[in-house]
């Protein structure tokens, strides 16, 4: 496995982290910010990605 490999299951496993860590704070205002963030970051991407394409 190299580095960039390792680098992006790390990376996943951060963000898996980070959502656990708003369930469990049991603050659904944590919860909707976290996957609105989401959200409107996937939609950035495909954005960026169709323009530089």
């Amino acid at each position: 496995m190299g580095v960039s490999k390792t680098r992006g299951v790390l990376y996943k496993i951060a963000r898996l982290l980070g959502d656990f860590q708003a369930i469990s704070s049991g603050s659904s205002k944590k919860v909707a910010k976290r996957a609105g963030r989401s959200v409107i970051g996937r939609s950035a991407g495909k954005t960026m990605r169709r323009l530089f394409k």
